[in-house]
């Protein structure tokens, strides 16, 4: 849907500068999406007198549950009700004794209420639904007694144990936490410090460079290589060393030392004066140009691409573009974590509707960005009892300084989108699902997943808030070519990054043949059983099987074709703030 022009439109200028002023207070929270989603649900359960029969039974049943289990004391069994697998908040053996067992089980049974009245009710948008239980929980997440110092066992155990020494930590923390509230990334500089050294830290060179990315090529650590090189595409939203955190967490470094040719994009951090950068200026000038960089330093050689995130996306754009004019560069597609469809695109379809997109919109039109802080506000809302109240918790109450750890910084080092891209990105792939529909064009002609002819390799995690594994898995719902899917313990981030020799971890790895019948993402699970270790030597044998013999090294660069290397790893575009 087209905006109006501000310059020619003064009443459009104005109403935008308004909603850019109210997205500071509400985060980027359209109010107009939360008012429908609340008048939604609570409109429907107002003419629903059996629900709310059904519901102040429950909550009659709550309250007796509890004060049954309460007045057992010391005597009591197991307790009514529990948190959820992931819920850490009330591990503390305290929790266990009186009162403080009647604190959180009351908490619980509030929780368990609240799910059940925002659940299933018949007539309501099941956008609105979710939303409405969205927000619920932020509310129970921040009254959950775990958060008062009066209520919980664990911190009034540490004051005590240590007079009052962790509150007074707790207090310096959050003083020089108050004093850094307007800067964007104010945790950020620690990774300054470690770039190049602890982290981000694999021996290569900057071998070229625009206005959008650096290309990173990493020194051979073995005499012989797979002559195909791999390309890896990271999603813009995020630093690229993820994928190359302290030396024992780097997927890159360990594709390296297994003999693989590796490259890497380092997108740009942009600023306001980029804000008219464009999805297909990602496309063109990120994607393409890399491959291109690649393919004349390492001539007449099919390329590995792969794509991690929203890196996948693009990379999938670009292929299905490339196949669509019968230019296939590649050995092989590789998806970590990326989607293709994005109908069941998780939590994040929570902050995103016509009129969500609209308030972005203005906000980023007056900022010319969405800056890093914004970004991250959404993704720690999604999972708020564990990033944001559990850590205020350690750090302000029981005087616990944040994790130095590798992925800890990474996370600190936050990025900004381009006005135009992000608004594009969103409104295209996320609201209308056009890549998946056959609705999305590149330069005025739609691409099609199925026109890839390349072996591909697909990568889900179980616990996926970002990219949710069924969701990935869709691709195979759209390409007809040899397909590899793998599905794997942990989450966006953690299940990526799951080196050989992490404890607990597992995964599930299936195969299937060009052209045989598509099988749903419960029935592939169901007839696949897991296997203990990481997935990497899986993906790395997968890489070996599609390649050839291994050969000498290429040189680092291609001063011929312009391409001399011009820095060291990990270059100066990850160090933009």
């Amino acid at each position: 849907m087209s905006r109006p022009d501000d310059e020619t439109d003064p009443f459009a200028a104005f109403d935008r500068k308004l909603h850019a002023a109210s997205a500071k207070l509400t985060q980027g929270l359209s109010p107009h999406a939360t008012a429908a989603a609340w008048a939604d649900w609570m409109g429907h359960l107002a003419t629903a007198p059996g629900r709310q029969m059904a519901l102040a039974l429950r909550a009659a049943e709550n309250a007796w549950a509890v004060a049954h289990d309460s007045a057992q004391g010391t005597k009591a069994g197991e307790p009514p009700f529990r948190p959820s697998r992931t819920d850490h908040r009330f591990t503390h053996p305290g929790w266990a004794r009186p009162p403080f067992r009647a604190f959180a089980q009351s908490h619980l049974a509030m929780q368990d209420w609240w799910q059940a009245a925002a659940s299933d009710l018949p007539g309501v948008q099941p956008r609105n639904a979710e939303r409405v239980r969205f927000m619920l929980r932020q509310m129970l997440d921040a009254t959950a007694p775990s958060n008062l110092p009066v209520l919980n066992p664990e911190i009034i155990e540490a004051a005590t144990d240590s007079r009052g020494g962790t509150l007074l930590r707790g207090m310096a923390h959050w003083m020089r936490d108050s004093g850094t509230i307007g800067r964007e990334t104010p945790a950020a500089d620690a990774a300054d410090e470690h770039l190049g050294r602890d982290i981000a830290c694999t021996k290569g060179q900057v071998v070229f460079r625009n206005h959008l990315f650096e290309l990173i090529q990493y020194a051979p650590q073995t005499e012989t290589v797979h002559p195909e090189p791999v390309l890896i595409v990271p999603a813009w939203i995020m630093k690229y060393y993820i994928l190359d955190l302290s030396a024992e967490n780097s997927l890159i470094n360990w594709l390296v030392g297994q003999g693989h040719t590796v490259f890497c994009m380092s997108w740009i951090n942009p600023t306001a004066e980029q804000s008219d950068l464009s999805l297909d200026d990602y496309r063109r000038d990120g994607v393409m140009a890399a491959l291109d960089a690649v393919t004349r330093i390492v001539p007449d050689t099919p390329v590995h691409g792969c794509g991690y995130c929203l890196g996948g996306t693009i990379l999938s754009i670009a292929v299905a573009a490339m196949a669509r004019e019968g230019d296939t560069p590649l050995a092989s597609l590789t998806l970590l974590a990326a989607q293709t469809d994005f109908s069941e695109a998780g939590e994040l379809l929570l902050f995103l509707d016509e009129s969500q997109l609209a308030f972005l919109e203005d906000m980023m039109a007056e900022q010319g960005t969405l800056n890093g802080k914004q970004m991250a506000g959404a993704f720690q809302a999604l999972r708020a009892e564990d990033l944001i109240w559990t850590r205020a918790v350690r750090r302000y109450f029981l005087g616990e300084a944040d994790q130095t750890a590798d992925i800890a910084l990474w996370n600190a080092d936050t990025t900004r989108m381009p006005a135009k891209m992000h608004s594009q990105y969103l409104r295209s792939l996320f609201l209308e699902n056009r890549l998946s529909a056959g609705r999305f064009a590149v330069d005025g002609r739609v691409v099609a997943l199925r026109n890839i002819r390349v072996p591909i390799f697909a990568l889900g995690t179980e616990r996926d808030h970002i990219a949710p594994w069924h969701s990935v898995y869709k691709i195979a719902l759209f390409t007809n070519d040899d397909l590899t899917f793998c599905l794997t313990s942990g989450g966006h981030n953690g299940g990526v990054v799951s080196p050989p020799g992490h404890p607990r971890r597992h995964y599930r790895l299936g195969h299937r043949d060009a052209n045989a019948l598509y099988q749903g993402p419960h029935t592939w699970a169901d007839t696949h059983d897991p296997q203990d270790g990481s997935w990497w030597p899986q993906w790395h044998d997968w890489l070996a099987r599609h390649s050839t013999a291994p050969a000498a090294p290429p040189a680092m660069g291609n001063a011929d074709a312009g391409l001399a290397p011009l820095c060291p790893a990990p270059g100066e575009y990850v160090r933009v703030r």
